[in-house]
């Protein structure tokens, strides 16, 4: 269950390379391929990225939905910007929780290639070009002396893609190994993570029905709960979604005795999380 990290400028090649990559796996292998990109989530490229906490949630449904296809047979190929270094690092512990190897691929384009590329788009797929000279000033290139950019392959527009070294970087290494922010704890019981995700699940659900007819400063009453959640803002599902994935990794670590008292603890969680 690889999980291969394209990165690179706008209209940089990324969605090329991945094609290239994807038919060569198809080809040799008998592993199945998923595409994750910008377009597989519903990523409007001029509204999200004009709007920091648009793409704060963006970025959270596309790591989302490539730990949906990590599998123990499938590559998941993430085509997307993967320009912040924090992002890159977040997707590394994700490769660490699973236990699967990954590699980071690279396309190094010019600027003005890059934007001579996007004007050749269809009119409907071009980024504005305010959007792409700032995306371009935002981008943070990978480093190899960096754990979570490396294996790093850095592809220049000529360059002929390396398939059988990735291939040998995701299928023939070792996954990293886990630590300490990483690794799953054993559970207290076997029905622990069964109320824990139940539960979770009922308190998003009722947040999200809640904020249908609440505004901002808002106190959201949770069945089940001593402690209300503070509506600072409206939430969204995806921002949701993930406080709930990190709440449940955290508490499998570090699981309590009486889940009772887990739909609590829980609107805790979220009332520290989404201030």
């Amino acid at each position: 269950m690889p999980l291969v990290i394209l990165c690179g400028i706008p209209c940089s090649g990324k969605s090329r390379r991945t094609e290239e990559l994807r038919r060569h796996i198809e080809s040799t292998t008998e592993r199945p391929v998923h595409v994750v990109s910008d377009i597989t989530v519903g990523i409007e490229k001029n509204v999200v990225y004009a709007d920091s906490r648009l793409e704060k949630d963006a970025r959270a449904m596309l790591k989302s939905a490539a730990e949906k296809k990590l599998t123990k047979e499938t590559v998941v190929i993430l085509d997307s910007l993967n320009y912040i270094k924090g992002y890159r690092y977040e997707l590394f512990c994700l490769i660490k929780l699973l236990q699967t190897p990954h590699c980071v691929i690279h396309c190094d384009t010019n600027p003005s290639t890059a934007s001579q590329w996007n004007k050749d788009r269809e009119s409907s797929e071009q980024y504005t070009q305010d959007i792409l000279d700032g995306l371009v000033m935002r981008f943070e290139p990978p480093e190899s002396r960096n754990r979570w950019d490396s294996p790093l392959f850095t592809i220049q527009v000529d360059d002929e893609l390396p398939c059988q070294d990735i291939c040998a970087a995701i299928f023939h290494r070792k996954a990293p190994p886990p630590n300490l922010s990483t690794q799953t704890q054993p559970l207290s019981s076997t029905n622990f993570l069964h109320e824990l995700d139940k539960i979770t699940q009922e308190v998003v659900n009722t947040l999200l029905d809640a904020q249908k007819v609440a505004v901002p400063g808002d106190n959201i009453h949770i069945p089940g709960a001593v402690d209300k959640i503070y509506l600072s803002h409206i939430v969204s599902a995806p921002e949701l979604r993930r406080h709930r994935r990190q709440f449940i990794t955290y508490t499998k670590m570090h699981p309590v005795d009486d889940t009772s008292k887990l739909t609590n603890i829980f609107v805790q969680y979220l009332n520290n999380s989404i201030k």
